[in-house]
């Protein structure tokens, strides 16, 4: 295969790529739709007593102070609820005992300007309502709703001390019958991670059971679908995990069309999922809860919950369940840290599972050549020598099969005299002749096709991993994750890109094609332009390396042509 056709295969398999990643971005298969089965009891309460009733539609607008068993719990939290904000070495947060109001994510700021404001994942203001919440429900007993919970003192700041490790901040509620729900929020240094944990103190003269739920809750946000945005890339909706069905998700605004959700589950997790962020609501991991989808404040909402697990308290007793709440970025090593089976998806490196494992693989080289480099640019570069050692052996072979049907191509033009419009003949000596003289009509593609599959799940790599997120390479590069602000890296990729094709210049009649070669550097570094400029960093070292190795390749390869025989 000439210098030509692998160049025009490359541009296609480029344009095509660009293409699928845009198709598969707004037409993706939505998830199937959940059979809807009835609630059954949890297995901690009593036998024959029932989950409440907490279908969709049936949600009210506004918290009530004690809600019936037909109600689901409200959505919005109440102004009246007393705030407490608590500040650790990562996070800054607004909490008022059954919801968290407001997040802010203090290593991580919304852009990189000087002073920028920390990146705000939990808001209470209406136009980007965002919070996750937690209450109780019960059959025939007064229980809180997530706006019910009072803080346990008169203390309303609390921050985490030089030295400190960990910080405990205590809610309660007691209802008319007795009943003490205590409810503590415990961070710790450095974890995005917050543990929630309840003890049901039963000081009454009757039992008492309930059901405990958590929900994220959210206006889903604007996001522009653009080329140029790589925000609109990422997956925006709410995810679940359980042991039977694995990760499944829905995008905001599918909801209601693709069915109800009603699925019951043991462990497990729900979650919100953004670009670079997400929250997750982790109960423990024998706890039995119902999963389920609501569009509250007509459909202007986006709401995941979680129902469960249930719990029989004794007069005279106390029980206790626990689950952890998630409120930060998307890193691989914290959520590993969980040790959560399935949580490690929330980091959607690839939107196709089966690049899900190349773009893993890619990024825990990434993240090794980091650790030596200290750059995550140069830890780029690193990968692509990586790539390039590791892929040598194809690419010596894609240019000693083209040097060799460059040797031939004499003959292969006698062979076209000869047989002019029968291309069934055509076809058959030439295939003789490949077969002949030992000729690999494809070998020049194969290190091509080998490459795009590595290229599409770099870009979503270098996409979805927050750790990339305005990390700076060298000078005008200080954000590898955004378009190059000056365009500097698209222009040297035009330039090695027309080296490249200058340095074997094949002759070319159709004048049409010719043109198409002249300009096509030109356009293939317009489209890099609006890429991260992480991944045009990746190209252009890529191509470098490839210009340096067609060099050599021609001087060691490039052998006379043979000569065509007579009749």
């Amino acid at each position: 295969m000439n210098q030509t056709r692998t160049f025009l295969i490359f541009a296609w398999l480029a344009v095509a790529t660009m293409l699928y990643i845009a198709w598969t971005r707004d037409q993706a298969a939505p998830p199937p739709a959940e059979a809807v089965v009835a609630a059954q009891d949890a297995g901690a309460v009593a036998t024959g007593d029932t989950v409440p009733d907490l279908a969709p539609g049936t949600m009210p607008s506004a918290p009530a102070a004690a809600p019936s068993m037909s109600a689901a719990p409200p959505a919005s939290a109440s102004a009246s609820s007393p705030a407490v904000t608590v500040t650790t070495d990562v996070l800054r947060v607004v909490l008022d005992g059954g919801a968290m109001r407001q997040a802010d994510l203090l290593q991580y700021p919304q852009t990189t300007a000087a002073g920028a404001p920390p990146m705000r994942l939990f808001a209470s203001d209406p136009a980007h309502f965002y919070q996750a919440q937690s209450g109780w429900v019960s059959n025939g007993h007064p229980a809180p709703t997530h706006d019910a919970f009072r803080p346990a003192g008169p203390q309303r700041a609390y921050a985490l001390a030089p030295g400190q490790d960990t910080l405990s901040v205590p809610f309660e509620w007691t209802g008319p019958e007795g009943v003490t729900i205590r409810r503590t929020w415990t961070f710790q240094r450095g974890d995005y991670a917050v543990n929630v944990h309840d003890e049901v103190v039963n000081a009454g003269d009757a039992p008492w059971q309930g059901y405990v739920y958590r929900q994220l809750v959210r206006v889903p946000p604007a996001v522009k679908s653009s080329f140029t945005n790589p925000e609109s890339y990422s997956f925006h909706g709410a995810t679940w995990f359980s042991e039977q069905d694995k990760f499944e998700r829905r995008k905001f605004g599918e909801f209601e069309e693709d069915g109800p959700l009603h699925k019951e589950v043991t462990g497990g997790w729900i979650a919100m999922l953004q670009h670079h962020f997400f929250t997750a609501w982790i109960p423990g991991s024998k706890d039995r809860s119902t999963f389920s989808l609501a569009s509250p404040q007509g459909g202007t909402q986006a709401l995941v919950r979680e129902l469960g697990p249930g719990v029989a308290v004794a007069p005279g007793t106390s029980a206790e369940t626990s689950a952890r709440l998630w409120v930060g970025p998307k890193l691989v090593e914290a959520i590993a840290a969980q040790d959560v089976h399935g949580l490690e998806r929330a980091v959607d490196f690839s939107r196709f599972g089966w690049l899900a494992w190349i773009a893993e693989l890619l990024f825990s080289v990434l993240a090794f050549l980091h650790g030596i480099f200290g750059n995550w640019g140069w830890a780029i570069i690193g990968l692509v020598v990586v790539i390039k050692a590791i892929l040598f052996p194809l690419s010596a072979a894609q240019y000693k099969s083209a040097a060799k049907m460059r040797r031939f191509q004499p003959r292969i033009e006698q062979l076209k005299e000869r047989y002019g419009d029968d291309k069934q003949k055509l076809q058959m000596a030439m295939m003789e002749l490949y077969k002949k003289e030992k000729i690999n009509p494809v070998g020049g593609c194969l290190p091509l096709l080998v490459q795009m599959p590595v290229f599409l799940a770099l870009y979503y790599t270098l996409l979805e991993s927050v750790e990339l997120r305005q990390a700076p390479w060298i000078g005008w590069i200080q954000n590898l994750t955004a378009p190059d602000p000056y365009f500097i890296l698209p222009a040297i990729n035009i330039a090695v890109m027309w080296a490249t094709q200058k340095l074997t210049p094949t002759p070319i009649a159709d004048p049409m094609q010719r043109k198409m070669m002249q300009y096509m550097p030109v356009a293939m570094g317009v489209m890099f332009a609006f890429f991260p400029a992480g991944l045009v960093l990746y190209w252009v070292t890529n191509g470098s390396l490839g210009l340096l190795q067609q060099w050599y390749m021609l001087r060691k390869y490039g052998d006379k042509p043979v000569a065509a025989k007579g009749d």
